[in-house]
C-alpha cells in the first residue's frame, strides 16, 4: 500500500507525463483479451511459465556438509549452489 505522500506524488507526476493518463471508460470498453486478438502462436509463447524444461533437470536432495566448507563456498558469492554441483560432478567422474 501507498501511503498519501507516496500516492500524492505519484498522482503528481501521472498529471506532469501525457503518456501516462488514465483510460476513458470507452477506451476501457474497446479493450479485448490477448487471446482474442493475438495470433494463437504468440499468444501461447507469452503465456508460458516457469523455466524451460532441461534435458538434464537437478534433482533436490538435503545434503549435511561441514560448516568450513559451506562457509568457503558461500564466501564465493552468487552461484556457489553452482559451484557445488561443479565440484561433486567432477569428484564423481574420478570415482
Amino acid at each position: 500500500m501507498l501511503s498519501d505522500a507516496e500516492e500524492a506524488e505519484l498522482q503528481a507526476r501521472m498529471a506532469a507525463d501525457p503518456d501516462a493518463r488514465e483510460m476513458t471508460d470507452e477506451e476501457l470498453g474497446r479493450m479485448r483479451p490477448a487471446r482474442e486478438v493475438l495470433p494463437p502462436a504468440v499468444f501461447a509463447a507469452l503465456t508460458k511459465r516457469g523455466r524451460p524444461k532441461s534435458p538434464s533437470p537437478l534433482v533436490q536432495v538435503t545434503l549435511r556438509l561441514d560448516s568450513e566448507a559451506l562457509a568457503a563456498f558461500k564466501a564465493t558469492g552468487p552461484g556457489w549452489q553452482t559451484r557445488i554441483n561443479e565440484t561433486v560432478k567432477r569428484a564423481a567422474k574420478q570415482l
